[in-house]
């Protein structure tokens, strides 16, 4: 098929860790290339953030990237692009119209995504699958009056859901969520996001190295207030035989980064700097070195809607610790791949932490069954059944339009 992806601010070619730049951008990535690989032609359309880019380029798994002229030709915050996402949508009918390439589904990744699909995919009469990503409500909820989302995020998210062909959550909680915010339950089904089991197998010898005598406890995603890094942080003083290393950030020195010195801050303040290392921005192909160099993975977040860095974690062989929130809860089997705990809470962290260095037979069980459940999110699997269902509402639309 020829499947057009939409991520508005989530290029699959960003280096991950910086502003914006995550789980989206990998999602959409490996799952295209996952596609690719399968035998479909993939696009992946997003906002051009730099004039040296060009329109289109390939990637080395298969799809092409095209970025699209909206806005000004410089990064700005996902928050900042509502007003950009009509010259957005003309820019793609214009050229789904004119040229000699048009997709026979678009599946768009994030509400503005949706909004840009939904507007252009009724005008060339081609269905639209969504993918939230993550929810307004659900961030509004955890940030309060610090989220910075635009007013009309959630009114548009149950919008979208009501009217896109399909809506592709990635967790059971996500499915309540969005059944709570009006969308039909008929309308939603569940493909969980995928991992690359093939890079992250575990490979002896090709981890990055690191000192001897302490435990090494890795932690993963942007420096934003809701992957809960200072709970990790904080949750460092009772373990003095360990040592925290975050990777995530912008890319470059984050000696600049404010929310890079607000974490070191914490650290120096909590009486643990000189075991806090915070390594910034990696590219996503050396994450798994990072994954194989350390004992336990950590992921304490407020909310999550799925928790790929844990499955990358089980992938690689890593026993994991994470807070029983979203999508964690579906992705870990507690006690069995890993350990859940309550958020926002450094003593059950700590504690659950403790228990876990302390007992190597217990951190091999978990690596072993962790391994096991990761190879079921493979990407290709992930692909084959978002494939099915593209064809299925591409067939459905045909037949509506003849």
């Amino acid at each position: 098929m020829r499947i057009a992806m939409l991520s508005e601010h989530g290029s699959p070619l960003a280096v991950l860790g910086g502003t914006d730049a995550g789980g989206q951008n990998a999602h959409v990535a490996e799952l295209s290339a996952a596609l690719a690989a399968a035998g479909h032609d993939v696009r992946v359309y997003t906002r051009r953030d730099d004039p040296a880019l060009p329109t289109t380029v390939g990637d080395a798994d298969g799809y092409d990237v095209v970025h699209v002229p909206a806005g000004p030709a410089e990064r700005l915050a996902k928050d900042e692009l509502l007003p950009y996402l009509p010259e957005f949508s003309r820019w793609l009918v214009d050229r789904w119209r004119s040229g000699n390439w048009q997709p026979e589904v678009i599946h768009a990744h994030y509400w503005m995504s949706g909004l840009v699909a939904l507007t252009a995919g009724r005008q060339v009469g081609r269905p639209v699958v969504q993918t939230y990503q993550d929810l307004g409500v659900v961030k509004r909820r955890h940030q309060g009056a610090q989220d910075t989302s635009p007013a009309c995020r959630i009114a548009s998210e149950r919008e979208l859901g009501c009217r896109v062909d399909r809506v592709v959550a990635q967790c059971s909680d996500e499915v309540g969520e969005l059944v709570r915010l009006g969308v039909p339950r008929s309308q939603i089904v569940v493909v969980p996001a995928g991992v690359n089991v093939a890079a992250l197998a575990p490979r002896p010898g090709s981890a990055v190295a690191r000192a001897a005598g302490r435990f090494r406890l890795l932690t993963v995603g942007r420096l934003v207030p809701r992957k809960g890094f200072e709970t990790v942080i904080r949750a460092m003083a009772p373990l003095p035989d360990a040592e925290c290393v975050v990777v995530g950030g912008p890319p470059g020195a984050l000696e600049a980064d404010p929310s890079a010195q607000r974490l070191w801050a914490l650290a120096e303040e909590c009486g643990v700097a000189d075991r806090v290392q915070l390594v910034g921005a990696v590219p996503r192909e050396a994450m798994g070195d990072w994954y194989r160099s350390a004992d336990v993975l950590v992921a304490a977040p407020w909310y999550e809607p799925f928790g790929l860095t844990l499955l990358e974690a089980m992938a690689c062989g890593l026993p994991v610790v994470g807070t029983a929130v979203g999508g964690l809860r579906d992705t870990v089997v507690d006690g069995v791949t890993g350990d859940l705990v309550p958020a926002r809470s450094p003593r059950a962290l700590s504690t659950a932490l403790r228990r876990l260095l302390d007992d190597e037979p217990r951190r091999s069980a978990y690596a072993s069954a962790g391994r096991e459940r990761a190879q079921t999110y493979s990407w290709s699997a992930t692909a084959e059944r978002l494939a099915e269902l593209y064809a299925e509402v591409a067939a459905v639309r045909r037949s509506t339009l003849g």
